[in-house]
C-alpha cells in the first residue's frame, strides 16, 4: 500500500488528519447509507455493510487519493426496480456483473470515454432520479399507510395519492422537524454533522413524546444486527446472467460516471489528479466484493467525498478510516437505530434528491433551445416514466443523432479560381460560380465522415457530369475521414478516372492521408498527384492543359481567359471574377 504514489510523503500529521476527516465523513455516511438502502427496498444494514466494505476497497485500490464511496442516491431507481423485479438475492448478483463490467472497463482503459458523454445526458437522468427519490420518500414523510411499492413513477404517485387519507400527523411533524434542521443548522452551526443531527434529534423527541405512533426502524426491518455480514456468494446460472445483464451495464454504467465525475470534482478542489482507469478497477473490485457481504452497488460519492477534502483528508487513509469507523459504530451501537423513525430519514432523502437535481444546469441548457435540449428533456422523461436503462439508451442516441446531424453541417464544399499575377500559381484564390472545361478547384472544409460523405459524392459528382479534364480537392481543412468518407472518395475517384479525367489533390492532413494509404486509394490517385502546397497543384495541373482548347474556348471560367494566349504569353495567369 505504501507503495502507492497516492500515500507518497504520508506523515503522522497527515495520518491525524486523514482519521479526523474519516471519522467526520463516517458520522455523515451511517444515516446515508441506511436511508439509501431503505430507498432502494432492501433493509438498512446492507446500506451499512455497503458504506464499510466499498469504502474501504476503493480507498485501497481505487485512483483517487480523496475518494469516499459507498451506496448513493443515484443508484435508488434502478436498485429498487431491480428488487421488485427480481428480488433481493438477484440484486446482489447484478451488482457482482456490474463490478465485473468495471473492472474490463479499467482493463480495457474506457475511463477516458466516459468523459465524452453527453452532459445533456447525465444532468437529464440525474433530475429524472431526483424526482422519483423525492416523490419516493412522500410516503414516509406524511406516514401514510398501505403503500405498495410499483416500478413505474405514476403507479406509485396513484399509491399515494389513494392513500393519503392514512395521513400520520406524528410522522409529519418528525419529518417536518428534520428538514428545519437541516435547513436551519447550516446557518447557525456550519461546523454540526447535520445529517446526524437531524436523524437524532427527531428520534429523541418521537421517542419522548410520542412513541409507538411512528413505524420505526425496529418495526418495519426488525432492528440492525451489530454484527458483521456474513459471506455467501450468489447462485449465479446462465439463465440469471441473461436476465440481469442489462442492469447490470446500467449499474456499472452509472457508477463508472459518478465515480469519475467525484473523482474530477475532487481534483478541483485539491489540485491533484486521478487516474481514471485505476477508479474504474478500484470501483469494479468493490462492486465485486460487496455483494458477497449482503451489500448494495456502491459508486463515489460526490458530496462525502467533497465533505473527506474540507475535513482536511491528505491521503486515501481517511477512506479506510471512514470505513473502519462506521463498522466500529455498528458493532457498538447497532441495536439503538432500530429507534429511528422512517419519518425522520424522508427529509434526508428529499434534500439529498434537491441537491442532485442540478436544477440551475437543467434550467441553463433548456434554454438553449437546441438539439441539446431535447435530449434533456427526453432522457429526464425516459427516467422518470420509463426505467433509467431505457432513458440511457435513448438519450445516447438522440446525442449521437444531434451530434451528426451538426457535425454534417460543418462539411463545406466551394469551387475556387486562382487568381493569378504571373506564370507561377498564386496563393490567392476566391469562390467562383465560373466553369472551365479543362480546369475545375474545389476546397472541402470539415470532417468527411459517414454523415457527410453523402453530401460529399452529391455535390462533386456535379463536377464529374460537367467533365473536366482536371479536378483539383483542396482539403486542408479536412481534419477526419472515416470509412464511409474514403469509400465515397474512391467512387468519386474511379468513375473520374474512368471518364479520362485526372484528380489532384492537395493540403491533405496525416489522418486523411492515412486512411487512403491504408486502402491504396492514395496509390490509385497517384502519389505524384498529391501535393503538400496548392499552388505546386495548380502550376502542375496547368502544365496538363491543352493549351489550343484555352486559346479558343468561349466559356471564360477565368476573367482573362479571352484575353490571353497561353502559348505566347505565359506570365499572364487566370483571374477570378465574382
Amino acid at each position: 500500500m505504501l507503495h502507492d504514489d497516492r500515500f507518497r510523503g504520508l506523515t503522522l500529521q497527515d495520518v491525524r488528519k486523514d482519521l479526523i476527516a474519516g471519522i467526520t465523513v463516517g458520522i455523515v455516511a451511517i444515516p446515508l447509507g441506511m436511508a439509501f438502502a431503505i430507498a432502494s427496498g432492501v433493509k438498512p444494514e446492507y446500506g451499512i455493510y455497503t458504506t464499510i466494505i466499498a469504502g474501504i476497497l476503493v480507498a485501497l485500490l481505487g485512483g483517487s487519493r480523496f475518494q469516499i464511496a459507498g451506496p448513493t442516491g443515484a443508484f435508488i431507481p434502478i436498485l429498487l426496480a431491480i428488487v421488485l423485479q427480481y428480488g433481493y438475492e438477484n440484486l446482489l448478483i447484478a451488482g457482482f456483473l456490474a463490478g465485473i463490467i468495471l473492472l474490463f472497463m479499467g482493463f480495457f482503459k474506457l475511463g477516458s470515454l466516459i468523459k465524452f458523454i453527453p452532459r445533456s445526458v447525465t444532468i437529464g437522468f440525474t433530475a429524472g432520479i431526483a424526482v422519483i427519490i423525492f416523490t419516493g420518500q412522500i410516503g414516509n414523510f406524511f406516514g401514510l399507510e398501505g403503500i405498495e411499492k410499483k416500478e413505474l413513477f405514476h403507479e406509485n404517485m396513484l399509491e399515494i395519492i389513494h392513500q393519503f387519507h392514512t395521513l400520520n400527523w406524528y410522522s409529519a411533524l418528525t419529518a417536518l422537524i428534520g428538514l428545519a434542521m437541516i435547513i436551519m443548522i447550516p446557518r447557525i452551526a456550519p461546523r454540526v454533522p447535520i445529517l446526524l443531527v437531524a436523524l437524532l434529534i427527531p428520534t429523541i423527541i418521537a421517542m419522548v413524546f410520542y412513541p409507538d405512533k411512528i413505524e420505526t426502524i425496529g418495526a418495519a426491518y426488525g432492528g440492525i444486527p451489530s454484527a458483521l455480514p456474513t459471506f455467501h456468494f450468489p447462485e449465479i446460472t446462465l439463465e440469471k446472467i441473461i436476465n440481469l445483464w442489462r442492469p447490470a451495464f446500467v449499474i456499472a454504467f452509472l457508477g463508472g460516471i459518478e465515480s469519475l465525475l467525484s473523482a474530477v470534482v475532487a481534483d478541483g478542489m485539491t489540485g491533484k489528479r486521478h487516474h481514471s482507469n485505476r477508479e474504474l478497477i478500484g470501483q469494479g473490485v468493490a462492486n465485486i466484493v460487496t455483494p458477497l457481504f449482503g451489500g448494495i452497488p456502491a459508486t463515489g460519492a460526490i458530496a462525502r467525498t467533497a465533505t473527506n477534502i474540507k475535513s482536511g483528508a491528505k491521503t486515501p487513509l481517511s477512506g479506510i478510516f471512514q470505513g473502519v469507523f462506521v463498522l466500529i459504530t455498528l458493532l457498538l451501537f447497532a441495536p439503538y437505530a432500530s429507534f429511528i423513525p422512517l419519518a425522520s430519514m424522508a427529509p434526508i432523502l428529499m434534500i439529498v434528491a434537491w441537491n442532485m437535481s442540478e436544477s440551475k444546469s437543467f434550467a441553463h441548457i433548456l434554454k438553449l433551445k437546441k438539439g441539446d435540449s431535447i435530449v434533456l428533456i427526453v432522457t429526464f422523461l425516459l427516467t422518470v416514466f420509463v426505467n433509467l436503462t431505457v432513458a440511457v439508451e435513448v438519450g445516447l442516441l438522440l446525442a449521437m443523432v444531434s451530434f451528426i446531424r451538426r457535425m454534417s453541417g460543418m462539411l463545406d464544399i466551394e469551387k475556387l479560381l486562382p487568381i493569378r499575377q504571373s506564370e507561377e500559381a498564386s496563393k490567392e484564390f476566391t469562390i467562383t460560380d465560373r466553369n472551365c472545361p479543362e480546369f475545375d478547384i474545389y476546397t472541402i472544409e470539415g470532417p468527411l465522415f459517414f454523415g457527410t460523405a453523402a453530401k460529399f459524392e452529391q455535390t462533386l459528382s456535379q463536377a464529374i457530369n460537367k467533365r473536366p479534364k482536371i479536378l483539383l480537392l483542396r482539403m486542408n481543412n479536412v481534419q477526419l475521414i472515416d470509412a464511409s468518407g474514403e469509400g465515397n472518395l474512391s467512387t468519386l475517384v474511379k468513375n473520374f478516372q474512368k471518364r479520362g479525367g485526372i484528380i489532384l489533390i492537395s493540403g491533405i492532413g496525416a489522418q486523411p492521408l492515412q486512411i487512403l494509404k491504408n486502402s491504396g486509394l492514395y496509390y490509385q490517385i497517384g502519389a505524384n498527384h498529391v501535393f503538400e502546397k496548392i499552388e505546386d497543384a495548380v502550376n502542375y495541373a496547368n502544365s496538363l492543359l491543352n493549351n489550343h482548347l484555352c486559346k479558343t474556348c468561349r466559356q471564360k471560367g477565368f476573367e482573362q481567359c479571352g484575353a490571353f494566349n497561353l502559348l505566347e504569353e505565359q506570365e499572364k495567369a487566370y483571374v477570378l471574377s465574382q
